[in-house]
């Protein structure tokens, strides 16, 4: 078999092949083994035909049609292997000639990884964040944590910001109850923010089964474009008011959080997770800082079938956040001024996913170039420890079993190792 590789782009190659007689013999032994299974002939068991006696019984337009698909596979599959190209996509085929028993030439050509041209991976600017806990910091979650533990007494007096009121209500516009507008017996902690502006002030002053009409105007900004600048009114009534007390800042306030005897023993927790917290954060910049000077450094091509796998991954990631916001995408587009998906796609998605395969093809070369591999033993440790995240999942938890799977967590294991290394090349 001779192979000429042709480069139609940085990413796409047409292969030029060429099989010879011999390698055309063996496919054609390969063409007569499937057809054997089908052929009768009279003394032979179906399945049990000599060869040379098949071929003499098949129709030889269907041993050659079988022949010629037979070499065609294989001679795509060593010849790309041949050439180190690795497809991303069935190659496109077209036959110049073929003479069965003979010679067959064709092309292939397919959008493949492209070559990684690395920029200097040793000289790139790095310098990890200094992080520092300030005592408000401590105080902010200490705060936080104290209200959750706060204990709620129904008054009888007007309602006041800090207190929480339960109240029932329905928003209507033009006359008509709007979707999501309604709700009975809602806790609602005044002065927290979280009704549109001018909800929570509209029931300070309120006592136990007053009613009143709010009427507000949603945020021009806000998400949901039925209602984004329109004026609405709440029917609201209020149920009851509950003071909030806190508890005090002492020993005892301490006990109840966790394992600790006294305030200072709980600061110094909050500080140690703060500090390890705010150290994530700064490593995570440092790397990405680094592999994103990298990919800068470096050349390398984008093909357009990652690319639009990679945008369909980002879409997807996208839909899945805003339908916790309780958003459709459709939304979102209209919220950034998007026309439709093919307006987002070009301003937004498109660099996204760019950035993602660069990063992924650069770190995929510099993993080769510092021969980084990830052991038996730590891609051993790696799925006993997602095995563990899913105990609770014994489906999920299966799934690590199987080798496409793995095969992903060992990627995953040595993309980590090699930005660890790069960090290490950056940080000396």
């Amino acid at each position: 078999m001779n192979t000429t590789v042709k480069y139609l782009s940085d990413t796409r190659v047409r292969a030029t092949i060429k099989v010879e007689a011999t390698e055309l013999k063996a496919a054609e032994q390969v063409a007569l083994k499937k057809l054997s299974k089908t052929v009768k002939v009279n003394g032979f068991r179906k399945g049990h035909v000599p060869l040379e006696v098949v071929k003499k019984n098949v129709d030889p337009n269907a041993l050659a049609q079988e022949t010629l698909e037979n070499a065609l596979s294989r001679a795509v599959a060593e010849s790309f292997i041949e050439n180190k190209l690795q497809a991303l996509e069935r190659p496109e085929v077209e036959v110049k000639k073929f003479v069965p028993g003979e010679s067959l030439e064709f092309t292939a050509e397919a959008d493949v990884l492209p070559k990684v041209k690395l920029g200097d991976y040793k000289k790139l600017k790095a310098t990890e964040k200094k992080i520092s806990v300030a005592k408000k910091d401590v105080d902010e979650v200490v705060e936080r944590i104290r209200k959750s533990m706060a204990e709620k007494k129904e008054v009888k007096r007007a309602a006041k910001l800090g207190d929480e009121a339960v109240i029932d209500f329905v928003g209507k516009k033009d006359g008509e109850a709007f979707p999501g507008g309604t709700g009975n017996d809602y806790p609602l902690e005044l002065g927290s923010g979280s009704f549109i502006p001018g909800f929570e002030e509209a029931i300070v002053g309120l006592k136990a089964g007053d009613k009143k009409d709010i009427e507000l105007t949603f945020p021009k900004d806000y998400h949901a474009p039925d209602l984004k600048g329109k004026k609405v009114v709440f029917e609201t009534t209020v149920k009851k008011i509950n003071e909030k007390a806190l508890p005090e800042l002492n020993d005892e306030f301490a006990a109840k959080t966790g394992p600790f005897t006294s305030m200072s023993e709980l600061t110094a927790d909050i500080k140690r997770e703060l500090e390890a917290q705010k150290k994530r954060e700064a490593s995570d910049e440092l790397k990405d800082s680094l592999v994103k000077q990298l990919v800068a450094k470096s050349n390398v091509a984008v093909p357009a079938v990652l690319r639009e796998d990679q945008v369909r991954s980002i879409e997807q990631d996208l839909m899945q956040n805003l339908m916790y916001q309780g958003l459709s995408i459709e939304q979102y587009w209209e919220q950034k001024g998007y026309k439709d998906r093919d307006a987002w796609v070009k301003a937004e998605a498109n660099e996204a996913a760019d950035n993602r395969i660069k990063a992924g093809l650069v770190l995929s070369e510099l993993s080769k170039v510092l021969k980084i591999e990830a052991t038996a033993d730590e891609l051993a440790d790696h799925l006993n420890t997602y095995r563990k995240q899913y105990a609770n999942n014994p489906e999920m938890a299966k799934r690590f079993e199987e080798p496409e799977v793995q095969r992903e967590v060992a990627n995953r294991l040595i993309t980590e190792k090699t930005v660890d290394e790069l960090v290490k090349l950056n940080t000396k």
